[in-house]
């Protein structure tokens, strides 16, 4: 399979949206409607400390009974987030992306600091048409099965399925 050249800063959205861990499960479904994505990253400062999807809204809030406009988003950021480095090429981002089952990755400077986001579309995109085989791999790989939820049975988190949720639900400062 042919590799994919170029670097991640060849591709990647630059200026992107964050939010920080105070920031409420409103605000940031707010955000996602506005700019019409289903991920959003979070921030201390310039430093990226995990990333809230639309799923870990409605499942690890609605689901479980928080409300929206004072919960906070501390408690259900996914924390352990796949990163990749601006220099990265996109033949690496797209192994990484593959093994780790996502379609997309945050981006960060040689002093760790958020600079972009980089998906699988933004290489698909401004990639020929000789080097789609290897994005076309990425996307075999992320989209396979992965759990129950494909099994016939559900998957769900936090207190309602049976497991541990840490509590967002801790007012937001006024």
């Amino acid at each position: 399979m042919s590799k994919v050249s170029g670097k991640v800063s060849d591709v990647m959205t630059r200026g992107v949206r964050t939010l920080t861990p105070e920031d409420s499960m409103l605000q940031a479904a707010q955000a996602m409607e506005t700019l019409d994505v289903g991920v959003i990253p979070v921030c201390d400062g310039e430093r990226l400390v995990g990333l809230v999807t639309d799923r870990d809204l409605v499942l690890r809030g609605m689901a479980q009974g928080y409300p929206a406009d004072t919960t906070r988003l501390d408690g259900m950021i996914t924390r352990e987030v796949q990163c990749c480095h601006e220099d990265d090429s996109l033949d690496e981002v797209l192994h990484k992306m593959g093994d780790a089952a996502v379609r997309r990755l945050p981006v960060l400077d040689a002093e760790h600091r958020l600079v972009g986001m980089v998906t699988l579309g933004d290489v698909a995109a401004r990639t020929s048409a000789a080097e789609h085989g290897r994005t076309g791999q990425a996307l075999s790989d992320i989209s396979q099965p992965t759990g129950p939820a494909h099994a016939g049975a559900p998957r769900t988190t936090g207190t309602t399925g049976g497991g541990a949720a840490e509590d967002p639900s801790q007012p937001l400062s006024a």
